[in-house]
């Protein structure tokens, strides 16, 4: 279970977003300097108890256009070994010292838990309440197997981020969620699972959207 800290960060998860958010091919910010807020997102727990995971969306506004973007964070106590690409930066928590924040999406123990989600044997947790399941967060899995946990190649485009494993599975991380029209979102057609969360537009509606989508190969 993940304990949630009132405490500080320094710098904070935003300060270390706007100097990272401009260097990735999904980021259409406007010239200047990002402008993140918070507006949704969730924790998962590390079975370990050891690495802090969380799914942030943050709104910008520094663009010509109001936009959302999905950032998978873990925290941890010491580098990650081989990750240095992946490294958002570091900070000091007022409780539990230096952390370094990194992009998720390079994180096997986010990578992990994520396939725990989408199979169901992981609960989606609130952002900000210890022990809380956050209710707002729904997912599917309409596969008989086991979804990968070994995702080797991770790749971004100018929309999303893509995992995929040895077996032709493909995570996709949608980094520009998009408020589904009407009702609950519905899955791209062809995916075989999915995981969709809410978070707050700037008028301050409550928008719901797809933040992940897996797609597996045909099984002989």
């Amino acid at each position: 279970m993940a304990v949630i800290h009132r405490t500080t960060l320094e710098p904070t998860k935003l300060e270390l977003l706007t100097a990272w958010l401009p260097s990735r091919p999904w980021y259409h910010g406007g010239a200047g300097e990002p402008r993140p807020a918070r507006a949704g997102g969730f924790r998962l727990d590390d079975p370990r108890g050891e690495v802090g995971i969380e799914f942030m969306v943050v709104t910008d506004s520094s663009g010509a256009e109001p936009a959302a973007y999905l950032v998978p964070l873990t925290y941890r106590g010491a580098p990650l070994d081989g990750a240095e690409h992946a490294l958002i930066g570091t900070a000091e928590h007022g409780v539990l010292g230096r952390r370094w924040v990194y992009d998720g999406c390079h994180d096997p123990v986010l990578v992990a838990e994520t396939a725990a989600l989408i199979e169901g044997r992981a609960r989606a947790q609130a952002q900000n309440l210890t022990d809380t399941p956050d209710r707002e967060v729904t997912r599917a899995h309409a596969d008989e197997g086991p979804v990968p946990a070994d995702f080797t190649t991770v790749v971004d485009t100018a929309e999303h981020t893509e995992l995929s494993a040895p077996d032709g599975t493909v995570l996709r991380v949608l980094r520009t969620p998009r408020p589904a029209p009407d009702g609950p979102p519905l899955p791209e057609p062809g995916t075989s699972g999915h995981v969709s969360g809410a978070w707050e537009l700037p008028d301050g509606t409550r928008a719901q959207g797809l933040f992940l989508v897996l797609r597996t190969p045909p099984r002989a």
